[in-house]
């Protein structure tokens, strides 16, 4: 008996974190089970074909490989199973950042795992590999400023592990992450949730389904060169505003409002001072701005902020609040001669 593999390889070099200006070549590993035989099939980035050999009693593991054209470098993009009684199990990993290929979120947000397993035999005499799957859940941290590449998954560290015996669907809800680090706003990882199925005679113990979520830290930042009640007068000071961990969809800018500090306030953008991001890591950037005094229609109390504009919201990075005086003032004495 053949199957029809289906494939989808950008996602998967995405994830890796890869150039898009590398040149790639895909193909389709078979492994037979129990006999070991190996063969390699090129395929299309996306699409569907019959598998090169038929699946043997024993089942076979089709792993997905790309290939870069410097190096060359190969990457594993994504291995199941496929056997006579093995259980069939969908996955999927669900965030508020609902546009992202990659599935992603941020180290103060929840995110949801969704499964559904079924296949699963009970009868007496079924085989034990055919009763049962095993669910885990790995955490690996990227380190300080760490973003995922050439990071070894096999150091990731086992969080959880349960057997599954029944068909059925399960909702999973995380309301953080649990990727190591001391400071959890900072947090910069994935969690990796699959499943394996047992191992019988036949077969060794193989992955079925596995999904992973990256987690970015929460961003910061500052306002330097107006200090909090400042009075300014006549010229406007140049600013340094300095963001740090932006999330990788956001838009930061500075603004501006009358009167006292108050969230959820619309203001005016401070001219130069928008960072607009649509990457796959985090970003850090430090601006000067100068020349904004239009921003500015009259004299008196304002408050600029700086705020970010994320899939989760809008939140305040910093702000101050500052007194302006801009009006000239002459004293004299006027006389006239009669």
């Amino acid at each position: 008996m053949k199957t029809i593999i289906h494939l989808t390889t950008a996602a998967a070099v995405l994830l890796l974190g890869q150039a898009w200006s590398q040149t790639y070549t895909n193909f389709i590993r078979q492994v037979q089970f129990p006999s070991g035989v190996v063969w390699d099939a090129s395929v299309l980035p996306a699409g569907e074909q019959l598998s090169s050999l038929a699946i043997d009693p024993g089942g076979a593991r089709f792993e997905l490989w790309t290939v870069r054209s410097t190096g060359p470098t190969s990457f594993l993009l994504a291995s199941n199973y496929v056997g006579t009684y093995v259980p069939v199990v969908q996955l999927a990993i669900r965030t508020e950042d609902t546009t992202s290929v990659v599935t992603r979120t941020r180290a103060d947000r929840p995110f949801y795992v969704d499964f559904t397993v079924s296949g699963l035999l009970s009868g007496a005499t079924d085989p034990v590999a055919s009763k049962s799957v095993k669910f885990l859940r790995h955490v690996q941290s990227y380190g300080l400023g760490g973003t995922g590449a050439d990071i070894d998954r096999s150091q990731a560290i086992l969080l959880e592990q349960s057997m599954v015996s029944s068909n059925g669907t399960q909702n999973l809800s995380f309301m953080l992450n649990s990727v190591p680090g001391a400071d959890r706003a900072k947090i910069r990882g994935e969690e990796r949730f699959s499943f394996f199925s047992l191992p019988d005679y036949q077969a060794p113990e193989s992955q079925i389904a596995a999904q992973t979520i990256q987690i970015w830290p929460v961003a910061d930042g500052s306002i330097a060169g107006i200090a909090n009640n400042q009075l300014i007068r006549y010229a406007l000071p140049q600013l340094t505003i300095t963001v740090n961990d932006l999330y990788p969809d956001s838009t930061t800018y500075a603004q501006v409002y009358k009167g006292n500090p108050q969230l959820g306030v619309t203001g005016t953008i401070v001219t130069g001072s928008a960072v607009v991001i649509s990457d796959s890591v985090p970003v850090s950037r430090v601006l000067v701005v100068d020349d904004y005094d239009e921003v500015f229609d009259e004299d008196g109390r304002w408050t600029m902020e700086l705020v970010t504009v994320t899939p989760f919201g809008i939140d305040r990075l910093a702000y101050v609040s500052f007194d302006l005086d801009r009006t000239i003032k002459m004293n004299g004495v006027f006389t006239t001669i009669e």
